[in-house]
């Protein structure tokens, strides 16, 4: 690449190498079941007939992929930010090729957690399990959310009508149409974002919450970061959702309606019964069994499916074994959250705004600091309001920081008074 100082050109090439490769490691893809076992699960059940589903997979070989992604990484100068990051990068696209090989097996709970970790991993700062968290906000859930939500917001919204609000913001925010919203049928997940394309599940029913979750988490973390990853000329890999950056991701997305306001007890519910389901899993439980938690816990047999689907993708549905992915949301939003409050206290809130250039873990933006100031890499063309707006942001954070010295555990029923 013309231009560059030979260190960055020389890592460029590598990252141009690793996308090639990337591109087909499919996981989330590759991992999905095949449409149509919903529908025969929940009518048997009706009838009062439980079957486990039986899944198979397709046999991969990505041997040549891993055999290249090894010697990106050797060719890499770990010494240097752009090398550390080919390494690391490299080490999970090939875990993933690992993972997408051995689907179908419990091999792939291992690799799983290799990714993604597992519910029982401490949250950052030593703080309690994610398990325990999550237990914690159902707890709260199984207390409040009949009190605290109203009548209109469980309104429920189709797919359609969805699509055609969240098409419609989309359509103003970039004053030109630059991001699709369609509909999937086969999609597991209620939506999921790419760069120019938002699927929405077409028999999953939204709330007015969704409306705003969807658009804060999914269009305006998970899209703008891909967008913004296409704009760098010289990481190309950031446009890409690597699976060692779902973490930081996730917790941003998830952050993004924390600090919008978009979040309700009922999405934090969600989260939680989708961690502990990952948890039983791991300890045994069957895809049944999780199924009937998630209809317990007040699911319809459709998302119940939905659910219990996601705990199940590429491993055996007899018990013992989970795909993790669903342990990074709470582990994210603490770790995303606690950078923040750093960032405030050390004056770096421009790392905040650089995690939007591309796809990035919170490691990888301190990493890239003199490549941004030195111009190597883009700082983010599209940003949502909330990052762009830095003073609002500094106050919430500067409040954030404060309030977290008070104890609440010090101040009994008669410790307020009139201000």
């Amino acid at each position: 690449m013309t231009g560059l100082a030979p260190d960055v050109a020389h890592h460029a090439a590598l990252d141009a190498r690793m996308v090639v490769v990337a591109r087909d490691i499919k996981l989330l893809s590759l991992a999905s079941w095949p449409a149509g076992h919903e529908i025969d699960f929940v009518a048997d059940y009706a009838r009062g007939v439980a079957r486990l589903p039986r899944i198979e997979y397709p046999r991969h070989d990505f041997s040549d992929a891993r055999a290249e992604l090894d010697e990106i990484a050797r060719a890499a100068d770990p010494g240097h930010p752009l090398g550390q990051y080919l390494i690391d990068s490299t080490r999970s696209w090939a875990t993933a090729a690992q993972l997408c090989e051995a689907l179908g097996t419990d091999a792939v709970t291992d690799l799983s957690i290799q990714l993604y970790g597992s519910p029982f991993d401490p949250l950052p700062g030593n703080g309690p399990d994610a398990r325990v968290a999550a237990r914690h906000f159902l707890a709260i859930a199984d207390e409040y959310d009949r009190e605290l939500v109203s009548p209109a917001e469980q309104v429920a919204i189709s797919a359609t009508a969805l699509q055609l609000q969240l098409q419609r913001d989309l359509d103003d925010y970039f004053n030109e149409r630059v991001i699709d919203v369609v509909l999937d049928p086969d999609l597991i997940a209620k939506a999921a974002a790419g760069a120019t394309r938002i699927r929405l599940r077409t028999t999953a029913s939204f709330s007015d919450y969704d409306r705003d979750q969807l658009l804060q988490h999914e269009a305006f973390v998970h899209s703008l970061s891909a967008l913004n990853g296409r704009e760098q000329p010289v990481l190309g890999s950031l446009a890409l959702s690597s699976p060692r950056a779902t973490a930081t991701q996730e917790g941003l997305a998830t952050f993004a309606e924390q600090i919008t306001g978009s979040i309700d007890i009922s999405r934090m519910k969600r989260l939680s019964l989708r961690i502990e389901a990952v948890a039983m899993a791991l300890e045994g439980a069957d895809f049944i069994e999780v199924f009937r938690y998630f209809l317990d816990s007040g699911q319809s047999p459709e998302e119940g499916f939905a659910s219990a689907q996601r705990v199940f993708r590429g491993v055996p549905t007899t018990g013992g074994a989970a795909f993790t992915k669903d342990a990074v949301y709470l582990r994210g939003l603490v770790g995303v959250h606690t950078f923040f409050r750093w960032a405030m206290r050390q004056r770096q809130l421009r790392l905040c705004r650089w995690l939007f250039a591309g796809k990035m873990t919170l490691v990888d933006v301190q990493r890239f600091a003199p490549l941004f100031e030195s111009g190597v890499l883009l700082p983010p063309r599209w940003m949502p309001r909330w990052i762009a707006r830095a003073n609002g942001l500094a106050g919430m954070l500067a409040f954030s920081l404060f309030a977290n010295q008070i104890r609440l555990d010090a101040i009994d029923a008669h410790g307020f008074h009139d201000i």
